[in-house]
């Protein structure tokens, strides 16, 4: 007699898993201490006083957030962590908008244009810690840019020599690596950074000292 073929098994087979996909994770905010930009100590306490203060908050990982202004909100914009550092060092009548903040930096009289796209342009020579470091829209360099990014120079890296600025943005670099949100960043005029919400990447178009604040 032929046997039976044995029967199929019975065990349910495993289910597979659905292992879900995040977004990648970020990289962490870069903060630095003051002690690491080069010559902070000769800084005038006017500027010291407001790279401390922005300084701060580059440790509270804090988010780059459209229209914000206040870091209860979990994040702030460019404009929005300009306005907020400097009102809360002392500097009066600071405006909210990028744009107006150009405007009043240009009213005070010591805007410097930098219309060449190199970072050993002579253009930069008079740039000091604490100015203030405007970008256009798109490839705007006409003599009422469109401002749409606004940040503070730090000076230089004490272990690089590299530019360094800080601020909020939805995508910039330091030490070559991407950041987000508050955040330490270099400054380089011939990198011309993540493309803005027009789609245009943006042109860096000149830097100006605080209204009020004295220069080095």
């Amino acid at each position: 007699m032929t046997a039976s073929p044995a029967p199929a098994s019975t065990s349910p087979l495993p289910k597979a898993i659905a292992v879900p996909v995040g977004r990648p994770t970020a990289p962490p905010n870069a903060a630095i201490a003051a002690n690491e930009i080069a010559g902070y100590e000769t800084y005038p306490p006017e500027v010291r006083r407001v790279i401390d203060f922005a300084l701060g908050l580059t440790r509270q990982n804090l988010s780059y957030k459209y229209g914000s202004a206040d870091p209860a909100n979990g994040g702030l914009d460019a404009s929005g962590f300009v306005h907020y550092v400097l009102s809360r060092s002392g500097i009066k009548d600071v405006p909210r908008d990028a744009r107006e903040q150009y405007v009043w930096a240009r009213k005070a009289g010591n805007f410097q244009a930098v219309l060449a796209h190199r970072d050993d342009t002579f253009e930069l020579d008079a740039l000091q810690p604490g100015d203030l470091l405007f970008w256009a829209s798109g490839s705007s360099v006409s003599r009422d840019p469109d401002i749409s990014h606004i940040m503070i120079y730090l000076g230089r890296d004490k272990a690089t020599n590299q530019r360094i600025m800080v601020g909020a943005s939805d995508g910039r670099t330091y030490k070559g690596q991407s950041r987000f949100g508050v955040s330490v960043f270099d400054f380089k005029v011939a990198q011309f950074g993540p493309r803005s919400r027009e789609g245009a990447a943006p042109v860096f178009v000149g830097y100006a000292r605080i209204p009020g604040v004295r220069a080095q």
